[in-house]
């Protein structure tokens, strides 16, 4: 890929910009300025721009630990956006939050620009599981734990398999393989149980990084990014 295009796509900003901050001395390739907007790159290439490390892997993928009072969407005149909170150095353009977690839900939240990993990842019949942490305002009961296992009807849809399990007290686990509006607060809505708090803390493999305070993001590695759609 030519330098300038590099630029541009991973920091966000225009192809004359991007050519600008090239001639500035700005940008290294491998420890050494370079001043050509053409230069080819590829991604066993180590690149800066303008003190920030670039990524030069084809697609990006990025865990975040959404707070509440977030959305998870590309744009919003007046709700705050995934995309608003991310560092500026990682506003990629393209990204986009692979699945969605409610405005006062927390927890994982993939970014991506790679439609077609998203693609995987959300289908239904791939089975790739969500994982959740809920806090309910009354305990579960066996008929519930059932009903999440055997796939309840809710509306009318059939919903497929889930698993329950009573953690201690009112806090449960709860991993679903499909996505449907508000799913798992209708759910346990359906057996007239509240679910006060809720927190994605898994997709697929890999589990949501401790070391990320609410708000905090970093990429994934290749080997997470393997993990994701493994078959569990």
């Amino acid at each position: 890929m030519r330098l300038d295009k590099l630029i541009s796509d991973k920091m966000n900003i225009t192809r004359s910009q991007a050519k600008a901050l090239i001639k500035s001395g700005s940008v290294y390739v491998n420890g050494a300025a370079v001043l050509l907007c053409d230069k080819k790159v590829g991604e066993t290439d180590s690149i800066t721009a303008d003190g920030r490390q670039i990524s030069t892997s084809r697609f990006v993928y990025i865990m975040m630990n959404k707070p509440e009072g977030v959305i998870c969407a590309t744009g919003s005149e007046e709700e705050k956006t995934v995309l608003d909170i991310l560092p500026e150095d990682m506003a990629v353009r393209g990204l986009f939050p692979a699945g969605r977690l409610d405005k006062d839900t927390t927890g994982f939240v993939l970014l991506t620009d790679d439609g077609e990993f998203a693609h995987r990842i959300l289908s239904p019949k791939n089975h790739i599981v969500k994982t959740y942490i809920a806090t309910l305002d009354k305990p579960c009961t066996d008929e519930v734990i059932s009903d999440f296992e055997g796939g309840m009807l809710l509306g009318d849809e059939k919903l497929l398999p889930a698993k329950l399990k009573i953690l201690s007290g009112n806090t449960v686990q709860v991993e679903i393989s499909q996505g449907i509006y508000h799913q798992i607060k209708r759910m346990f809505k359906k057996h007239g149980i509240t679910v006060l708090a809720l927190k994605r803390t898994a997709m697929g493999n890999v589990l949501l990084d401790e070391k990320l305070a609410l708000g905090e993001c970093r990429y994934l590695t290749d080997e997470e990014i393997a993990q994701i759609c493994k078959k569990q």
